[in-house]
């Protein structure tokens, strides 16, 4: 018999999305159930009979829905300035190439991102979060990776924890120095990945500054041999890696990033059989990043038949960025991976719960509701998830409860 603690919170009278495979329902759904919370975590789900009707803090939702909160496990919210005119010029038929001559792409950001306080970069990225956190995201990665040098990396990565310290969200921070060569190294590239190998990790490790480092292995970012070394210098401190990969070709990178265990690998657009295959063997989370190939117009998707036939967890995440991806709604990102790429809305679902958790290594504390996971829940004005994939424009949030607490 479950005995209650006065101090426990009932959230009764839901039905409930559990994303547990566990229960063999859709969504993990379960009808008539009770959800109590000792503290920050889930202590059981019971029938609603079994409760009797008058209960100290309880909460009554009248049959609301209930879902885990919501998991954005790609993003990269700290940044300065914008490129929406450069966005402009390239509809107008100004190549990339042009636009980058003229100090536009990336470079611009880590400009741009430079040259902020930590100040402005908080308060342009907590415009950001809020927006996330209102469509019941309790959970997010956020990625370095506009400095490019020591100093602004290690500003950006104070910005990150700063936000994980005034907002009630669970931010984890990625170090992604390695996300393009810097226009100062243009002509020595290899010059400037070395600080990747040591410098950069070395400078934050000590206070715990990020839980996971990335890499561009791209042929416009760093070749294989280069994300290695950056993965081996990692692993020998017993740092998670993770890699954009296979987003414009075909290099190799997700089996190199499977090779190391790799939390994920991310956008894999030209990802092959045996890139899914390594996956499949490592336990390597696909992660699905829709925004990025929609405002690029691209057109080679990622083989999600081949993911879901050797078993792959697919991740579904915003990409937020200033130049490819633009969007800080994960309800689009979950609209867009079903109509782009092919993905049910239950797939979309656990993208952004269950697999999300496990692309941030949190796999067994975050993204489904069970006794024992984190009380992190989003309660909606709605009667089936379908709902915020199918109208990602409307928000039925209700509630946002983070760590057992409405927010």
């Amino acid at each position: 018999m479950l005995q209650l603690h006065p101090d426990d919170v009932i959230w009764r009278n839901l039905r409930l999305a559990t994303l547990d495979p566990a229960h063999g329902t859709a969504y993990g759904l379960l009808e008539n159930r009770a959800l109590i919370v000792r503290g920050e975590t889930i202590l059981a789900i019971v029938p609603e009979s079994d409760l009797p009707a008058d209960l100290p803090n309880a909460h009554d939702l009248q049959g609301r829905l209930v879902t885990p909160g919501l998991i954005d496990c790609h993003t990269h919210l700290v940044f300065g300035g914008d490129r929406a005119a450069e966005w402009e010029q390239r509809l107008n038929g100004v190549s990339y190439q042009t636009i980058s001559a003229q100090g536009g792409g990336i470079n611009a950001t880590v400009t741009a991102t430079r040259n902020s306080t930590p100040e402005q970069l908080e308060q342009l990225a907590q415009q950001r979060l809020q927006r996330l956190m209102r469509e019941g995201v309790t959970t997010l990665e956020i990625k370095s990776g506009y400095g490019l040098n020591d100093e602004t990396e290690e500003k950006m990565l104070r910005v990150v924890q700063r936000l994980a310290h005034t907002h009630p969200i669970e931010i984890s921070p990625t170090l992604l120095a390695a996300h393009a060569v810097p226009k100062e190294y243009r002509q020595d590239p290899d010059a400037y990945y070395r600080p990747c190998l040591s410098a950069h990790p070395a400078a934050a490790v000590g206070e715990r500054a990020f839980r996971s480092v990335d890499v561009f292995c791209e042929n416009v970012g760093f070749t294989p041999a280069q994300s290695e070394r950056v993965f081996q210098a990692a692993q020998a401190r017993g740092i998670p890696i993770k890699g954009h990969v296979e987003q414009l070709s075909n290099l190799g990178g997700t089996a190199l990033v499977s090779r190391y265990k790799g939390l994920s690998a991310d956008h894999i657009e030209y990802l092959d059989e045996a890139g899914v295959s390594a996956m499949s063997r490592s336990g390597t989370v696909a992660v699905l990043l829709p925004g990025a190939f929609y405002f690029l117009q691209e057109r080679q998707r990622p083989p999600v038949a081949l993911l879901r036939q050797q078993g792959v967890p697919m991740a579904v995440a915003t990409d937020y960025n200033p130049g490819t991806s633009p969007f800080a709604s994960l309800h689009l990102a979950m609209n867009m991976a079903c109509v782009q790429f092919g993905l049910t809305p239950e797939e979309a679902w656990a993208g952004v719960t269950r697999h999300a958790a496990q692309a941030l290594g949190r796999g067994e504390t975050h993204g489904q509701l069970k006794a024992g996971f984190v009380a992190d829940l989003a309660i909606w004005d709605a009667k089936s998830p379908v709902e915020m994939v199918y109208e990602p424009g409307r928000n039925p949030l209700y509630q946002r409860v983070f760590r057992g607490k409405v927010q």
